[in-house]
């Protein structure tokens, strides 16, 4: 198995239940940081991409420091979901932010164009894809606290 010798079923699951946990409560706060900014409730907040705190990174660190707390810095464990955790945010800040940004642009354009125009058919692009540096490093605090906690609290 992938966990330390004499570790409980809870144990092993640690990580992925830090992760978990982490996902689940930046998309919950998503939710209603939505409706306190826009005055309305958006179902699709709970479940969408991009904006404050980046789910995605909450996922990622809750899971590299569940497993920091449970096998140690020096694991192969962490050593993995560090890297996997560093280009999750790099990606979405970097490439997913601009393409965000680029589906944003087209929309506009396409918006623009005469109704009989074959690309005036077209529906828009989602265009809350990335994150700013602030939305990640806050999904990363986050998650850092969700995998801290769920591995001290489960073991």
């Amino acid at each position: 198995g992938g966990s330390p010798a004499g570790a409980t079923l809870g144990s092993s699951c640690s990580p992925l239940l830090g992760a978990l946990l982490g996902a689940f409560l930046a998309q919950t706060f998503k939710f209603f940081l939505h409706y306190y900014l826009e005055k309305r409730w958006d179902p699709t907040r709970l479940f969408g991409t991009g904006g404050m705190p980046s789910s995605h990174s909450a996922f990622v660190m809750g899971l590299a420091s569940a497993f920091g707390v449970r096998d140690g810095l020096g694991s192969d464990s962490f050593a993995i979901s560090f890297v996997l955790a560093s280009v999750v945010m790099y990606d979405a800040t970097g490439i997913r932010q601009h393409a965000g940004k680029h589906a944003n642009v087209l929309n506009m354009i396409i918006s623009e164009l005469p109704p009989e125009h074959p690309a005036g058919e077209i529906r828009p692009l989602r265009d809350t894809l990335g994150h700013t540096p602030v939305q990640v490093a806050a999904g990363a605090c986050l998650g850092l606290l969700t995998g801290y906690v769920t591995a001290k609290a489960i073991g």
